[in-house]
């Protein structure tokens, strides 16, 4: 039977067998084998899994090379017994896939795999390759992963399109992100003689009072404003009994459009000015399920696709294929994405999902069954519209 007669079907049992398989961040190779098995199904030229653990696939062999980009890593779950069916069970109830990755992003994944092979059944593959890759650690690491992905496989992209959540919205852009640790340093001493030391938390209050009012001064900004938040703290003491030697927060900066980093740096440098403190870019270390080191420096200013952009033209194209109708509007992130990589290196990047984004992370995460067979819709219709 053609897959164009069975698709649909198939790419909802594609995604509800993602959703089934739980992938943690750097537990993904569950997910990187049925990822695997299915290119190999639908007959794609080349499918693999590369050195950091990226379930990798190509469909075409023309010179235009086209990368669609999901990850396959979820957040974890905590409160199993409160949602209300199993989160991974991937039930379906009212239409829509119940279960932890069903919007993030596990139905983006089923798309794009399905997407490429419609495309190719289509005959929209002249002088185009397709890359169809599953990402490993991107709750931790935007970026990282397709970036290591790029270096070892020597390959650039001409368009890349993420299919993170966005209700099969075209989006145009996203935030951008720094994430800062701040240190105090103090002097550690008995708690019986406090006077003798330096409290390293004492000397962070002030700071995270700067902090919070740093937050109330970008929401007046007007519009579209950047953030910061406090979203971990800690301290170093020889004891219970003993005025703590250092402490330390994390700080979540997010940015919008016109935001530098240069911007940010001053702010933190303000921040620390005249305590004894001293601040650094938050970098996170990982390590994947194929035992790939991962080093992620979170510092991405904000980003938006030029108007005019080809990639733009061909997605309005393929949208008005997809649905019979022109789109009625863009979106715009709040949240970071793989795109980083992309975008950094210059390459026209959209992003383009199924699911509502507003439901990732959350208890009773679900995904429209419709958005995923439109979005793998979508795909196939950009491919031949690029």
């Amino acid at each position: 039977m053609a897959l164009e007669e069975t698709f649909e079907r198939d790419a909802v049992e594609f995604t509800r067998e993602l959703v089934r398989i739980r992938s943690y961040s750097d537990e993904e190779g569950g997910v990187a084998e049925a990822v695997l098995a299915k290119m190999r199904e639908l007959g794609y030229d080349e499918a693999f899994i590369d050195g950091t653990g990226n379930a990798v696939g190509f469909i075409g062999d023309g010179e235009k090379l086209i990368h669609f980009d999901s990850h396959m890593d979820n957040v974890e779950v905590n409160d199993a017994d409160e949602w209300i069916l199993p989160p991974f069970a991937a039930e379906i109830k009212d239409g829509r896939i119940y279960g932890r990755g069903s919007v993030d992003m596990k139905g983006g994944l089923a798309a794009s795999v399905y997407g490429a092979a419609l495309a190719r059944e289509r005959g929209m593959l002249d002088g185009k390759r397709v890359c169809v890759s599953g990402s490993v650690c991107e709750e931790y690491c935007d970026g990282e992963n397709i970036k290591m992905m790029y270096k070892e496989l020597n390959m650039r992209p001409d368009f890349v399109v993420i299919c993170e959540p966005s209700d099969d919205v075209i989006t145009l852009g996203h935030k951008g992100k720094a994430q800062m640790r701040v240190i105090t340093h103090g002097v550690s001493a008995h708690g019986s003689a406090p006077e003798k030391g330096i409290n390293a938390v004492y000397e962070m209050a002030e700071i995270i009072e700067r902090v919070e009012a740093l937050n109330e001064k970008l929401s007046h900004e007007g519009g579209q404003h950047g953030t910061i938040v406090l979203s971990n703290i800690s301290c170093v003491t020889a004891s219970l009994n003993a005025v703590p030697s250092e402490c330390e927060i994390y700080l979540d900066r997010r940015l919008v459009l016109g935001e530098t980093i240069e911007k940010v740096r001053a702010e933190m440098d303000s921040l620390v000015a005249g305590k004894r403190a001293s601040w650094e870019t938050g970098t996170l270390r990982r390590t994947s399920w194929k035992g790939a080191p991962l080093v992620y420096e979170p510092l991405h200013p904000a980003w938006k696709l030029d108007e005019e952009s080809p990639l733009k033209k061909a997605a309005d194209a393929a949208y008005a294929d997809t649905f019979g109708e022109a789109p009625a509007r863009y979106d715009f992130w709040d949240f970071g994405t793989n795109a980083v990589t992309p975008v950094g290196m210059g390459i026209p990047t959209i992003g383009f999902g199924p699911g509502e984004y507003k439901l990732a992370h959350m208890r009773d995460e679900n995904c429209e069954i419709s958005k995923i067979t439109k979005a793998a819709e979508f795909y196939a219709a950009l491919i031949g519209r690029l």
